[in-house]
């Protein structure tokens, strides 16, 4: 009994600890509609501070806590919602969700970039000198009791704000109708204002209490936050005291698996994991609200042409070819995964670009395609391909079933769940029998990767799956380009724009979405069996959460409706390593550029390669400009290839004469030589213009 109590003390503790971050992610989407993915991050964030003031610099803890709570976590919660929140406040629900993503992405990168992962920066707890104090058979430290007082007093402080001041008002008026607020005389901006301060306030203080008892690394407490979503849950994202109650079975839960979890091998990652299951279960069993202040303000997904699309996938593989011919073996190894992630990438544009699918899981999926090619691949069996697609396309099925109840946020939330249980348990597992046949994944360890045997020929040399990878990423482009034309594309997209609407005219909720995630899955299977290939070994945290982000950003960045978004993601994500290469001090600025640049979707919320494509296309059609870049690039690989020249000379050669070309191009075409589009494919065929809708007016205004 004495043990039990005393695991029920430390799980009501770490309960406090998730209530107090579970409320403030509440009061921030109660307030503005936005959930916040870095909520977390915003504690891991004064965490690290509180240490290098106490520490690392010998601040007085009152006097650290004052400047942290009332200086630092206020002037954060400010910048994030006038820089970042406020210009995508018009933009739909997705788009304010990439916001969060970045900042969460862009919080680790800085985390890890001031503050070394690799020294130990222990914390003590407050009240160390004072010894516990019993309450019955259970002791009680006095940091305890401080985390559990501080959540009783944010809890009664929230519902004094909430429900009995202007200020409380207008905030939860806010969310529901921003020009209805306005007109009462009240200012939604202030409300916001308040709302994102509180709400980084109070990660703050959560992030304060918790540092002392886990380690102080910047994924793992950036990570907690899914137990304070778990809480968050199931107070439904807007019930207060049910949050609460949610923080309290999830600190419990955690806090007894430990201590009564059975001794086995396959076991103790499932403590870990048993967060993320919780969130999973709760997402299933609860009945969600609409998610709030939902915007269904939709970027246009223009059908791509398949002559067009087909040059795209030839220019492809021509990048690869130069690529695999002008790169030794150590720097294919460092480049060589632009196509093998950027496929990774393009699963991203049948589920999310077409479908408006959010998912958060498509790396842990490329690692099933990774592992099931390791395994039944060892010996170069090409066949061990196809196992790898349709088993990530199988594991992605099942994910659609049990998520055919979420949509938005919610969605998002699962996703992120799954990738947590299965970076946390799954891939952590040893090997074991299922029916008779030897399941093994990671191993608890590396697996080794070769290349295949196709058509009689091994390829297993850098040069030769870096050429794999490029045209089996050029297929899959006109694979999808295809798919965005077919009927069950036109389907997709109809989904995107409503499901009730699909429903209602007779759509299949059930079999589209299970079909779509199944194929993105195995698109993703496909870029993680090759991603293997090229790197000879892969582990487990090459498929985390936390290194899924930034590829899931750059896919945004690129635009998800695009096809070309793969070669551009896999080209954005990769390509900034050769500042490394020139200057490793630039490393922790390459890993904070996949947020920076997310942080910048407001701007462009069609994404970057429409705006490329628009931009170059002037050269594509100029008769004189593009068969001179052709054969420029031509003579310049030539000459590369025989050492006249080198690399960096080569590379800044073809891109200074791709600009001038470009300039040329432009200055040629007159402005009114454009293809003329009829008026029924405009925003299909070209993109809309804000001037169209006046010219439609005024032709339709006698009619």
């Amino acid at each position: 009994m004495e043990q039990f109590l005393t695991f029920g003390i430390v799980g009501l503790s770490t309960a406090a600890v998730y209530a107090v971050i579970g409320s403030g992610l509440v009061l921030t989407y109660v307030t503005t509609g936005v959930f916040n993915f870095a909520h977390g991050a915003a504690g891991m964030l004064a965490a690290f501070c509180y240490w290098q003031f106490t520490v690392g610099w010998g601040w007085p803890v009152p006097v650290a806590l004052a400047v942290v709570l009332l200086v630092l976590a206020p002037a954060f919660g400010l910048a994030v919602e006038r820089v970042l929140m406020r210009p995508v406040q018009r933009l739909g629900e997705a788009e304010r969700l990439v916001m969060t993503v970045a900042l969460l992405s862009g919080a680790i990168a800085a985390a890890r970039w001031i503050w070394d992962p690799n020294v130990p920066r222990p914390l003590s707890v407050f009240f160390a000198d004072r010894r516990p104090f019993h309450l019955g058979p259970a002791t009680v430290t006095w940091h305890q009791a401080l985390t559990m007082t501080v959540a009783v007093a944010v809890a009664v402080g929230l519902w004094f704000l909430l429900t009995r001041t202007r200020t409380g008002a207008e905030m939860r008026a806010t969310v529901d109708d921003r020009a209805l607020v306005r007109l009462t005389g009240a200012d939604p901006v202030r409300a916001g204002r308040v709302a994102w301060i509180l709400g980084t306030q109070l990660a703050a203080v959560g992030g304060i209490l918790i540092a002392p008892t886990v380690a102080l690394d910047a994924s793992q407490l950036s990570l907690l936050i899914v137990s304070a979503y778990t809480a968050a849950v199931f107070g439904r994202l807007r019930s207060l005291p049910l949050t609460f109650a949610g923080a309290v079975v999830v600190g419990c839960l955690e806090s007894y698996l430990t201590g009564y979890l059975p001794q086995n091998p396959y076991l103790p990652g499932l403590r870990l994991a048993a967060p993320a299951l919780l969130l999973f279960l709760a997402l299933l069993l609860f009945r969600h609200p609409r998610p709030r202040h939902r915007d269904r303000r939709l970027v246009q997904v223009p059908a791509p042409s398949l002559r067009g699309t087909a040059v795209f996938a030839a220019s492809t593989v021509a990048f690869g070819v130069v690529l695999a011919t002008v790169l030794d073996e150590a720097d294919l190894v460092t480049y060589g995964p632009v196509f093998s992630l950027g496929i990774v990438a393009l699963s991203y544009v049948p589920l999310a670009g077409y479908a408006g699918q959010i998912s958060l899981c498509q790396l842990s999926l490329a690692g099933i395609g990774a592992v099931v090619w390791g395994h039944l691949g060892a010996h170069g069996q090409w066949w061990a391909l196809v196992a790898a697609i349709a088993v990530s396309g199988a594991v992605g099925a099942l994910i659609a079933v049990p998520a055919l109840r979420f949509s938005g946020v919610y969605l998002a939330l699962g996703t992120a769940a799954v990738t947590v249980v299965l970076d946390r348990w799954i891939f952590t597992l040893p090997a074991f029998h299922l029916f008779g046949a030897r399941i093994s994944l990671f191993d608890q360890g590396s697996v080794d990767m070769s290349g295949p045997d196709l058509f009689g020929l091994h390829l297993d040399s850098a040069a030769d799956l870096t050429v794999l990878a490029a045209v089996c990423l050029g297929l899959a482009s006109l694979a999808v380009a295809r798919l965005r034309r077919s009927g069950f594309g036109r389907r997709l997209i109809a989904l995107r724009d409503s499901e009730a609407a699909y429903a209602t005219l007779g759509g299949n909720l059930l079999v589209t979405k299970v079909a779509v995630f199944a194929l993105s899955a195995g698109v993703a299977g496909l870029g993680g069996a090759l991603y293997g290939m090229q790197q000879r070994a892969v582990t487990a945290e090459q498929f985390n959460l936390v290194a899924g982000l930034p590829i899931f950003l750059v896919a945004v960045i690129g635009g998800l409706g695009a096809v070309g978004n793969g070669l551009f993601a896999g080209t954005a994500y990769i390509g900034p390593n050769v500042l490394i290469g020139v200057a490793s001090w630039t490393q922790n600025i390459v890993a904070l550029l996949p947020a920076l640049a997310g942080m910048g979707l407001g701007h462009s919320p069609e994404g970057l390669v429409a705006r490329l494509r628009r931009t170059w296309e002037p050269l594509g059609r100029d008769p004189v400009a593009l068969p001179v870049l052709l054969g420029a690039l031509a003579l310049g690989w030539v000459l590369r290839l025989t050492h006249v020249i080198g690399n960096w000379t080569f590379l800044t050669g073809s891109l200074a004469v791709a600009l001038a070309l470009r300039g040329w191009a432009v200055t040629r075409e007159a402005p009114g030589t454009a293809p003329d589009v009829p008026v029924e494919w405009w925003g299909v065929r070209r993109p809309w213009r804000p001037q169209d809708g006046e010219v439609l007016a005024r032709a339709t205004a006698g009619r």
